[in-house]
């Protein structure tokens, strides 16, 4: 009797999904795809994929995900306009030979409608996008158990090597807990007092829908913070009390605290830091702070609009639910921020799924040395407590063996490591 072709299910077309349906298709899995849009990978701008230089960790990535043969990365080769440094194309084009090449693969059926319920029984992807809601957001949340975040509120985070460590100190509020827990900057009065001002004064993003939000109240923007009053940052995020500095013998009069955003110790978050400053404003006023003079920034503060599920409680690092290995995540909606970032983790998890589909057991391990291995051990590390969604950047890489002192030769030399590793982990996937 002949065996019954093997099937999965992917919920929406964006850059995640066609990205899961194209390479679980190559394996000989027939998929389902669900999408509502009759155009498929649409981007809202022609720029939106990022530089293309191998110093970057946006470059770094679109060079994996062209070894892992990536649809989206073919076609936007193919529709790409002139833009310098970075990777832009004609977003029409982008978005209509994806469709094409979609509809015409004999392995995938489009089902255009709205997905509204996931059967737990079959293997699924669901790569609906940062703005899902309604019906599907509440079937999400049954199949996890916890609720959706809708809005990041998020601080910003820099790396540890740019922190000027003879001017900060770590310690704990009152000595509690571990003195490592957090890294203290302080500034005196006179800086505290010049910091304020520009901060009151510096440019803002305004998010209406985000103001008009209940979530507002609770992640108030530093900056709004600060225009209640001069010393109201005193008595909030940058409150002084218990942070006496025992090394320089000095009682601070206003402390920023970073708190270590990954278990190596490589990326801190700004605590308390959340904002709708634009970023070059972000950059210039956070690093009038001493020890940020020269801070390197990997991820800026936003508040926005953005459903994402907690996936260091919720998925294994094949991007499965831990309660369901039927059920597979990819793109935004599980903390991965950005449109490089979405392609390769709806490819990780098109991977994942069609193995299972086809009873291959074959782990899929990316070394953190990668971009993409760092991705996931990111967004499945079951130390991030505080999780927030993360982009691609080369904080969350292993450091380097040697000190470079040179930051484009040093990035060179990660991305370089990267890719030899990368190159690697893929042989031993041995995809077609």
């Amino acid at each position: 009797m002949k065996e019954k072709t093997k099937t999965i299910n992917i919920i929406g077309a964006g850059l995640a999904g066609v990205e899961a349906a194209s390479v679980a298709a190559s394996l000989g899995v027939k998929v389902n795809l669900y999408e509502k849009q009759k155009t498929f990978s649409n981007l809202i701008c022609s720029n939106s994929l990022k530089a293309m230089r191998l110093e970057t960790a946006s470059g770094l990535l679109k060079e994996e995900l062209r070894l892992l043969d990536s649809i989206c990365m073919k076609n936007a080769e193919k529709t790409k306009v002139p833009s310098g440094g970075a990777l832009a194309v004609d977003r029409h084009q982008f978005s209509k030979l994806i469709t094409q090449e979609i509809l015409s693969n004999k392995n995938i059926k489009v089902i255009f409608g709205e997905a509204k319920k996931i059967n737990p029984n079959e293997i699924t992807i669901i790569s609906a996008g940062p703005l899902c809601d309604g019906e599907l957001a509440e079937e999400i949340c049954k199949l996890t158990g916890e609720q959706l975040s809708f809005y990041d509120a998020v601080s910003p985070i820099i790396t540890s090597e740019s922190v000027d460590m003879d001017r900060a100190y770590f310690k704990s509020r009152y000595d509690r807990g571990d003195k490592f827990d957090y890294l203290n900057c302080p500034m005196n009065r006179e800086e505290y007092l010049n910091f304020y001002t520009e901060l009151i004064q510096a440019e803002r993003v305004i998010d209406r829908d985000f103001l008009k939000s209940d979530f507002y109240q609770g992640c108030m923007p530093i900056e709004i913070m600060a225009s209640r009053g001069e010393d109201t940052l005193r008595y909030g995020p940058l409150k002084p009390v218990g942070l006496y500095n025992d090394e320089k013998k000095e009682k601070p009069y206003a402390v920023l605290q970073l708190r270590r955003e990954n278990t190596e110790g490589s990326l801190y978050n700004l605590v308390g830091f959340q904002t709708n400053l634009k970023f070059g404003e972000q950059r210039r006023v956070f690093s009038m702070i001493p020890a940020l003079e020269k801070a390197e920034f990997m991820r800026y503060g936003v508040m926005h609009r953005n459903t994402y599920i907690n996936s260091p409680k919720l998925l294994n690092s094949d991007l499965s639910l831990k309660s369901n290995p039927n059920i597979y995540f990819a793109g935004q909606i599980i903390g991965s921020e950005g449109y490089n970032e979405a392609m390769m983790m709806g490819r990780i998890a098109g991977i994942s799924a069609a193995f299972k589909a086809l009873n291959i057991e074959k782990s899929i391990v990316f070394p953190k040395t990668t971009m993409t291995g760092a991705l996931i051990s990111y967004i499945t590390d079951n130390e991030n407590k505080d999780f927030q969604p993360m982009g691609a950047n080369f904080g969350i890489l292993i450091p380097l063996d040697e000190k470079i002192r040179s930051k484009k030769d040093r990035y060179l030399a990660l991305s370089n490591r990267a890719i030899k590793d990368f190159k690697t982990a893929c042989l031993s996937l041995n995809l077609p």
